[in-house]
């Protein structure tokens, strides 16, 4: 890391319950055979403090703000519930622009043996190969932002408390957790390629078609019968495959692909929430609230409310 001036530490505390020995990335270090975890906290403004690893690291944000200066990318804000994967040796350049003693920006780096990532991506592409066979299970860690999932966030916490805990499993633990990390990120990358490219997948990937002819029937009753004979595939193929790139059930999919559909909807001032329910495929409007709640933890009368207030 760049060198930094140590300045003054009254006031502030670490989180860590390590020594402070610098305001800004104050860094505390744990270490693994497979991996590094290290934890950041900065407790004043900084500009373009640099900082590189010698292995594949993924970055997530805990607390507060940074600006994030990467080659190839703008400048751009970095905050909690996001995580970013980085190559090794790729320098990164960070302005603290919030940091206060009061509210400091924490955030974490977790550096991965780059041969244990290659050998958990091989033994699931092994043991659970993708739909298609000209497919493989990857983690790209190129300058790779995602935003956390229940699962991502959890698993992140679970190595943060897992690397400071004495434990005579601890380094057994670890690993596993660490396996389970590999293969959520891939899962992430696979969906999100999946969902926002779906178009450059629409013919060599059968879930790929699956979801176009979701999206445009989605005012429809989809049956997984249907959906099973459009993919080629058996019921219980399709529902174990289904799951396995995208992460949820086809009936989950379809209703938060009815929910994203309905938020459009009701992002328009002309339209009403009768007519958000209907033109989303919901076939009665206390359906569509009790489902609309489920999803986003707001019923539609409020989420239209909230949009009224910012325009």
């Amino acid at each position: 890391m760049k060198s930094i001036g140590k300045g003054s530490t009254n006031g502030a505390v670490s989180a860590w319950g390590a020594r402070l020995d610098t305001l800004v990335e104050n860094k505390l270090t744990l270490s693994h055979d497979e991996a590094e975890l290290h934890l950041y906290e900065t407790f004043q403004q900084a500009d373009l403090i640099q900082l590189r690893f010698n292995a594949p690291v993924m970055t997530s944000m805990l607390s507060g703000r940074k600006v994030m200066h990467l080659r190839e990318m703008d400048p751009f804000d970095y905050q909690p519930g996001e995580s970013l994967l980085l190559p090794s040796d790729r320098l990164m350049q960070i302005d603290f622009p919030d940091a206060t003693t009061d509210d400091p920006t924490r955030c974490l780096a977790l550096t991965i043996s780059d041969e244990f990532i290659r050998e958990t991506i091989a033994e699931l592409n092994e043991n659970i190969p993708r739909v298609e066979t000209v497919d493989q299970w990857q983690l790209s860690t190129d300058n790779y932002l995602l935003q956390n999932d229940p699962e991502i966030s959890s698993l992140r916490d679970k190595l943060i408390r897992l690397f400071r805990e004495n434990n005579p499993f601890k380094t057994f633990f670890i690993k596993n957790t660490l396996r389970e990390l590999i293969v959520r990120l891939s899962q992430t990358q696979v969906r999100t390629g999946l969902l926002l490219h779906t178009n450059q997948h629409i013919n060599t990937n059968r879930l790929a078609y699956i979801v176009t002819y979701i999206r445009e029937n989605i005012t429809r009753n989809l049956s997984v019968e249907e959906l099973c004979d459009k993919a080629c595939l058996s019921k219980s193929h399709f529902f174990r495959l289904f799951k396995s790139e995208l992460g949820v059930s086809p009936a989950q999919f379809i209703l938060t692909e009815r929910i994203r559909r309905a938020k459009t909807i009701l992002s328009n001032p002309a339209k009403t929430i009768t007519d958000a329910c209907y033109e989303s495929g919901f076939n009665s409007v206390t359906h569509f609230s009790s489902a609309f709640r489920s999803v986003e933890n707001i019923c539609p009368r409020q989420f239209k409310r909230q949009l009224s207030g910012l325009n």
